[in-house]
């Protein structure tokens, strides 16, 4: 399975265990309006029983090799998650995605994380191209893959549903080769 992945001295990427429902839960639960303002899933997660389910799900998607996703603990407490959302070793492509706590912005926590994510594919997985998405008008996510010098390829129109909205991502991505010149 997927290893630890340090990010800095007090924050960590760790893989999803099933003792961590209750702490997923918890997080979601705490943050629902505002994930639910980007993502389509906070309204789907009513339950520990419904982060256990998720665990599961992306425990199996680890194992096939197909996706990867980790807590992220900043001194020993869960503060979001972060994750190749999809991999596709065949062409050496994989899309990061990730959400964070509220109470967590602000540190660079999450810029640390996907830093330390993105030298983990390039490195361990011998990937060639990473993707980041994120809604055009969120201008939190999108700052991330700014800052860590991602290039801008465009924007898919109305890409993904919320709720009764439909909403534009933008695509940035970064290779290994502009990842290595830096």
């Amino acid at each position: 399975m997927a290893e630890v992945i340090k990010a800095g001295r007090a924050l960590e990427l760790r893989p999803l265990y099933l003792r961590d429902a209750r702490a997923v839960f918890a997080l979601v639960d705490t943050n629902r309006d505002r994930l639910r303002q980007w993502l389509p899933w906070p309204n789907a997660n009513h339950s520990v029983q419904d982060s256990r389910a998720y665990i599961l799900h992306v425990r199996a998607q680890a194992r096939l090799g197909v996706a990867r996703s980790f807590g992220l603990w900043w001194k020993g407490d869960l503060v979001g998650v972060v994750g190749f959302n999809w991999i596709d070793l065949a062409n050496r492509s994989a899309a990061i995605g990730y959400w964070l706590a509220e109470s967590a912005e602000g540190h660079g926590l999450m810029t640390a994380a996907v830093s330390a994510l993105i030298r983990h594919g390039f490195r361990a997985l011998k990937l060639n191209r990473i993707e980041i998405r994120a809604g055009v008008r969120n201008r939190r996510s999108r700052a991330i893959p700014e800052r860590l010098g991602f290039r801008h390829e465009g924007t898919l129109r109305q890409a993904e549903r919320l709720a009764d909205r439909c909403v534009d991502h933008a695509v940035y991505g970064l290779l290994a080769s502009e990842w290595r010149a830096r």
